[in-house]
């Protein structure tokens, strides 16, 4: 079976689904975008989606002529027609198709985009065994990184320097602050207190990031919302992060220092069953 896309309407094979030259997603970055876990055939968290990109849609102005009933129907069918139980679904909203001009154009539509493609989430139960190393890298981004916007350079440019690193992510770093990873949520745990950055406009608000607070405070395990700095995270008894494809990860390295005791800790280990126990709720997906 071919893999499939969506554009505008359309369910068509990947390799014949594309957009005009001058779409302004590709020529100014000038779109936003989701990306949802499906598992078991449904997708986790999908109405904490739709409010994020509605919300992201709103804050730069495209207007998306497509209600949120029609749109799920439209990303269900999709993930249907690929025939995935387990996979990632990507959606792309931009200002649409017209002249090159930095101004709005005045009456192009909104492109929709949506793929899907497999994932092997059970990868992430065997890496919450055995940690993963984070780098730190200069955050360069500019001012509304809360926003999901496809302007995406200088992450693509911070996962590049882990992946050459032998690290899983970057944690980007801002007057000593931690902020978060090029594509994940950044974590510490300090004498029972899980710590993590607040939001604003200096992060993305992320929807694990959302579920795992709800999670914590219905354990009565206690968060705050603050930053933290790199001293301090060297320091931590714990690290972790967090983000849509993995939904929990322990950090046991970070710019090659041990966390800790250098592997997954106690209060991971609890987040990591409340996280998966919401996953088996929605989704029924269990490894």
């Amino acid at each position: 079976m071919p893999q499939l896309a969506y554009v505008n309407g359309r369910i068509l094979p990947l390799a014949d689904a594309s957009l005009h030259i001058e779409d302004r997603g590709t020529q100014f970055g000038d779109a936003v975008y989701e990306v949802c876990a499906v598992m078991n055939g449904r997708i986790l968290d999908w109405d904490p989606h739709l409010v994020r990109l509605r919300r992201n849609l709103a804050e730069l102005g495209i207007v998306l002529d497509i209600a949120d009933g029609p749109l799920t129907l439209q990303a269900r069918r999709l993930i249907a027609a690929n025939g995935y139980a387990e996979c990632i679904i990507y959606m792309q909203v931009s200002r649409g198709t017209a002249k090159r001009d930095h101004a709005f154009p005045g009456a192009a539509p909104a492109n929709l985009v949506m793929t899907v493609r497999r994932f092997d989430f059970a990868q992430r139960l065997r890496q919450l065994e055995t940690g993963i190393a984070v780098i730190t890298q200069p955050d360069n981004r500019w001012g509304r990184v809360d926003i999901k916007t496809t302007g995406l350079l200088p992450n693509v440019l911070a996962k590049q320097a882990a992946k050459q690193a032998g690290a899983f992510e970057a944690w980007l770093v801002s007057d000593e602050t931690v902020r978060e990873g090029s594509s994940t949520n950044a974590w510490i745990v300090k004498d029972g207190r899980i710590i993590t950055h607040p939001t604003g406009t200096a992060i993305l608000p992320g929807i694990a990031r959302d579920s795992l607070i709800r999670l914590a405070h219905a354990a009565q395990l206690v968060v705050e919302e603050r930053p933290f700095t790199l001293a301090e995270a060297l320091a931590a008894d714990e690290a972790f992060l967090t983000s849509t494809t993995a939904p929990i990860l322990p950090v046991v390295r970070i710019d090659g220092t041990a966390v800790g005791s250098g592997s997954t800790g106690p209060v991971v280990r609890r987040l990591a069953e409340l996280v998966w126990n919401e996953v088996a709720r929605q989704t029924g997906w269990r490894a």
